[in-house]
């Protein structure tokens, strides 16, 4: 009889344990995405929104507070922690704020400067952040310039970083 009196709360429990766990399941099979200097996963940038959210598989929700010259958009669900800038129409960047993301060579949030400067040795380029002290931009050019990866740190390890073209990539405060 006690049984039947705590059936429903097992129940809801053990819902709550299953859909929870396919959710962790979801975001671990798309953390599993790389990122490039010119492409997340399977969305490159240069393309649009239909084409990126056909190509990841979840419809792309854009961000309130922009307007159409420059926006974000982010993953309906299945994705934690990034966001695309849409500029011209077109993916242009993609804003990681999740370490369980990785560059094709390696680098997340969470590595130290000297890491990433490993990592892409001979090709970092440091510039003091903007608005915090200590803190740093690193840039890595690719394809003579057109596209870059800024990694921002606190001075000592990355805090975030985006993958783009010039000049949206190196862009501080988003499309403002």
């Amino acid at each position: 009889m006690k049984f039947r009196k705590f059936l429903p709360i097992l129940i809801v429990i053990l819902s709550a344990a299953i859909y929870g766990s396919s959710g962790n399941a979801q975001h671990t099979k798309h953390s599993r995405y790389t990122l490039s200097y010119n492409r997340f996963g399977p969305v490159k940038i240069g393309m649009t929104v239909q084409a990126a959210s056909k190509a990841l598989g979840v419809p792309l929700i854009r961000e309130e507070g922009y307007d159409d010259n420059c926006h974000y958009v982010r993953p309906k669900f299945g994705f934690k922690g990034i966001s695309f800038m849409v500029t011209r129409d077109l993916i242009s960047r993609v804003d990681i704020e999740d370490r369980s993301y990785r560059t094709v060579q390696g680098a997340k949030i969470g590595d130290t400067e000297s890491r990433i400067k490993q990592l892409y040795a001979g090709r970092v380029r440091v510039i003091p952040h903007k608005y915090v002290d200590l803190a740093h931009y690193l840039i890595v050019e690719f394809d003579d310039g057109r596209f870059m990866i800024v990694f921002e740190t606190d001075g000592k390890r990355v805090t975030t970083y985006r993958i783009g073209t010039n000049p949206e990539a190196g862009f501080v405060e988003g499309c403002s």
